[in-house]
């Protein structure tokens, strides 16, 4: 902290002493050298105080009261969760599947520790079972394997509610977190759960709140249960490096929990076992630590008896010919089926009708074909069973179209190679959308149609003189090639430093730069530049480059973001965010307003002594740039109070994460434009201040409001483009268009949360099922007509 209020005084001390040579040297009145140093210098302080409370504020601790306040919203927020997850499983079904589990033991599982307790019974009607044996463990650390549909999540959830629901002060809160959802690009365990703990629980990171570290020491005070779900959803080489990732960034008694299929599981340890053999130094010889302290649990096979019982203690009748079957043929393909948990389950959804026949399960020949069969009869079942059973609701889907655009999300999802329904990077499904070479060109035609149209009203509405289309040409040439060059340039600057430098001072500073170059190359190569060119291009990176920064450095580069943007319009703690907003205010005015005055000062009359047309530089009232700063001050602080602010038990969703990052996308666009037109606002205000005009109070307005419409649109598709929600809804509305989406994705989504074919994690969807995934994304045609009671609202399906 000292070490930035240091940096702080020795900056504002060399821009006094720059400043006081370069202005007493311009031949001013001591006065308004003086005036001009003191407030450029108060300027400076203002920004970089900022700047050092902001750093130093995050190199703090959080308080024990914060703390305490972040782990009581965590549990409720998980609570919550996993409440609605228990429900969207049917887990309280009147006929729960008793699923025995015990220790796992086999090849490649490795020495560990015994399961404490013997076999544990999983059933809602008794939940408590699992938690009291997962307390009874040494280290609170557990691996629960099994195969595909073998009820991993279901005793993961019944586990994570007993935790919570029992749970005593300080101890560690359930949170579930995808292992899909691991970064590619590096960086520790601890790291990746601040990351996704923070993405799925954003009231822990308002420091007025909770501090500025609350996330990461409530996981290094062994106060939240990572619960890591579907770990072979990751690639060998991924699931091992997350292993490894887990012993070398926390310590032996760190609670975890771990789901994860079998053979993916000794394929995992193998490969962790084998890289950390291989790397050099101290890791040599450590594979034998993976996981320590952490015993493996796996279901013992479910009795198809069992299953038939629970089936048929749910429905009355229908359940008699498959059990004589099963009693006839203890090894034949129905039996064979029903001993998965998820067949029991999938075949109680989707005969749960009164009309339905089971016994079609009997003519097929192979465990495989029964469970194909009831994979691809899901989905029709169950939308056909929701429009009977609330007709007056509207779903503009049919069953068969809810089928097929489920079928188009799973195979989207495997294209991409990933398990996570990310609504921000929809835009990597659109060819036109997935490279950077490509948005580049989809942003620089909607600036130039933007462009033309906005210099079009203005010339229909105030009249623009007959010279001006001209000049309008020529700046949509100019922004045709800025604007490619500037996105190169950040797109290339974002992937060399990643997440971080998306909203850094480098990059976009680089940037703006490369923007201002780009913007003067029109005009030399037509040799329209009647002064010196190497003024004429220092004059476009003061003016133009110094616009682009302006909005790069609020909005972001102009690139898809690596997360989406989280935000709202709240009063809650307003005496914190009060003052800060306030200090955004006072520095943005006075920085525009002793921007506008060095301009005038030094800026302008050496560019028109290198350009042999001296004048006189206008002595410009400060009044001029305290208004206009006082404007942008205004739309700054609302931006800086729009962000990152949430409540404190709001439950972030898919699509409330989509109406945050929205509100969060045109509060920065409406800044944009405002942003963009600055510098050159402040242009006119000074021709308008020389003394060889008059009263000129209505041409600056017209000529303010066409930079507005004309240049406004440069700012407005910069901070766009460094949004989420633009590309998604681009994307979005192109799939629609072509039938692979419908129209009102979240909408659809959230009907199947509903439903209970997806779920959600954070801000991401989910198949419940990976194998109604993989079913759906290798075999999506719809079924063939099952005997079943007719949907009169359906159409038929052949």
């Amino acid at each position: 902290m000292r070490k930035h209020w240091a940096w702080v005084w020795v900056l504002c001390g060399t821009v006094a002493l720059v400043l006081s040579g370069l202005w007493a040297g311009g031949g001013g009145t001591l006065a308004s050298t003086g005036g001009s140093v003191l407030s450029t210098v108060i300027t400076t302080f203002g920004v970089l105080s900022v700047w050092a409370w902001r750093n130093g504020a995050r190199r703090g601790r959080s308080r024990t009261d914060q703390l305490k306040d972040a782990e009581d919203a965590l549990a409720r927020s998980a609570l919550r969760q996993w409440r609605d997850e228990a429900q969207l499983r049917q887990l309280f079904d009147t006929a729960p599947l008793p699923v025995v589990w015990s220790g796992a033991t086999g090849d490649g599982l490795g020495e560990r520790p015994p399961w404490t307790g013997g076999p544990v019974e999983c059933r809602a009607d008794r939940p408590a079972e699992p938690a009291e044996a997962f307390r009874r463990l040494p280290r609170p650390r557990l691996v629960v394997l099994g195969d595909a549909g073998s009820g991993k999540s279901t005793f993961t959830v019944m586990l994570a509610l007993a935790l919570l629901e029992s749970r005593a002060d300080g101890a560690p809160v359930p949170v579930l977190l995808s292992a899909a959802s691991l970064d590619q690009d590096g960086g520790n365990a601890l790291d990746w759960l601040c990351r996704r703990i923070a993405v799925d629980h954003p009231a822990l990171t308002d420091p007025d709140t909770c501090g500025p570290s609350a996330i990461e020491d409530l996981l290094t005070g062994h106060r939240v249960l990572p619960v890591v779900d579907g770990l072979d959803e990751l690639p060998p080489a991924a699931a091992a490096a997350l292993l490894i990732a887990l012993d070398e960034g926390l310590d032996t008694h760190a609670p975890l929990l771990l789901t994860c299929r079998t053979d993916a599981w000794t394929a995992a340890v193998a490969a962790a076992v084998a890289a950390v053999r291989a790397a050099p130094g101290e890791l040599a010889g450590a594979p034998a630590r993976a996981l320590a302290g952490a015993p493996a649990i796996a279901p013992r096979p479910v009795r198809a008896q069992d299953a038939v019982e629970a089936l048929r203690a749910g429905r009355a009748s229908g359940w008699g010919t498959i059990a004589e079957h099963v009693e006839r043929h203890p090894r034949g393909a129905v039996a064979q089926a029903l001993r998965s948990p998820l067949m029991v389950a999938l075949a109680r959804t989707v005969y749960a009708d009164p009309g339905a026949d089971p016994d079609e399960l009997t003519r097929r020949t192979s465990p495989q074909a029964v469970e194909d069969h009831l994979l691809d009869a899901l989905v029709p079942a169950v939308y056909a069973r929701a429009r009977r059973r609330d007709p007056g609701r509207t779903r503009p889907w049919s069953p068969g179209r809810a089928h097929h655009y489920l079928a188009q999300l799973a195979a989207g999802m495997e294209r991409q190679d990933t398990h996570d329904l990310s609504w921000w990077r929809l835009h990597q499904w659109v060819p036109a959308l997935a490279h950077a070479r490509s948005r580049a060109a989809v942003w620089t035609a909607v600036l130039l149609a933007s462009t033309l149209a906005g210099y079009g009203i203005s010339g229909v509405v105030l009249g623009l003189p007959p010279r001006e289309p001209g000049a309008a040409l020529g700046y949509a040439l100019a922004v045709a090639v800025a604007l490619p060059c500037l996105y190169g340039v950040a797109a290339w600057w974002a992937a060399r430093r990643g997440a971080a430098g998306a909203h850094g001072m480098p990059g976009a500073v680089l940037a703006a730069v490369c923007g201002g170059v780009a913007f003067a190359v029109p005009d030399l190569l037509l040799g329209r530049a009647d002064e010196d060119p190497g003024w004429f291009v220092v004059g476009c990176v003061a003016v133009m480059g110094f616009a682009f920064l302006l909005v790069l450095r609020t909005t972001g580069l102009p690139v898809p973001p690596r997360l989406p943007g989280r935000g709202t319009l709240t009063t809650r703690n307003w005496r914190h965010r009060l003052p800060r907003a306030a200090v955004t205010f006072v520095v943005t005015t006075v920085l525009t307003a002793a921007a506008l005055r060095l301009y005038a000062l030094v800026l302008r009359p050496a560019h028109e002594a290198v350009a042999d047309a001296p004048s006189p530089a206008p002595e410009l009232p400060w009044a001029y740039g305290l208004t206009m700063g006082a404007v942008l001050g205004a739309v700054q602080a609302l931006l800086h109070w729009v962000r990152g602010t949430t409540g404190p038990d709001d439950l972030i969703t898919p699509a409330s994460a989509v109406r945050a990052d929205r509100l969060v996308t045109l509060v920065g666009a409406g800044i944009g434009v405002l942003l963009v037109t600055l510098p050159l606002d402040i242009a006119v205000v000074l021709k308008a201040a020389s003394p060889a005009h008059g009263p000129v109070a209505p041409e600056v307005l017209r000529a303010v409001a066409t930079l507005v419409l004309g240049v406004g649109p440069t700012g407005l598709v910069l901070a766009l483009a460094a949004s989420s929600w633009p590309h998604y809804t681009a994307a979005r509305l192109v799939l629609a268009a072509r039938g692979r989406l419908p129209w009102r994705l979240q909408a659809f989504l959230d009907d199947a949360h509903e439903l209970g074919l997806l779920r959600q994690v954070g801000p991401v969807h989910q198949f419940r099922h990976a194998r109604l995934r993989e079913r759906l994304a290798r075999h999506g045609r719809l079924p063939r007509p099952r005997t079943a009671v007719p949907d009169a609202g359906a159409p038929s399906h052949r």
